[in-house]
């Protein structure tokens, strides 16, 4: 094991626990895919998604409760963006390996992950 490899602990634990619960929601990662884009107002991100702006408070609430998006107060309105720059590179990355491995893994009735 080379010396640049980190050695987990129980914050990298955590820290992976909230990434998984973040992405275990599809509104959550279609959110996060969004914002590794450009940062969006949640009227936008809403109308994008097809949710109910009720759904996407709630959802943005979840993501910056993980700390991995931020609210930007503008005037009377709040936009979001990622939490942290490394973000929008390791979404693109984990989509490749996602997509690599499996691209029709979990799908529907035939996900044996569960």
């Amino acid at each position: 094991m080379s010396t640049a490899t980190v050695r987990a602990t129980i914050t990298h634990t955590a820290a992976f626990a909230r990434f998984g619960h973040a992405v275990s929601d599809t509104t959550r990662v279609g959110i996060l895919l969004a914002l590794r884009e450009a940062p969006a107002y949640p009227a936008d991100l809403a109308d994008a998604l097809g949710v109910s702006r009720q759904v996407m408070s709630n959802q943005l609430a979840c993501l910056r409760g993980c700390g991995l998006v931020e609210a930007v107060p503008d005037g009377r309105r709040t936009w979001y963006r990622l939490a942290d720059p490394h973000l929008a590179p390791a979404l693109d990355e984990l989509l490749r390996v996602v997509l690599f491995v499996e691209p029709g893994c979990c799908a529907g009735e035939n996900c044996t992950c569960a």
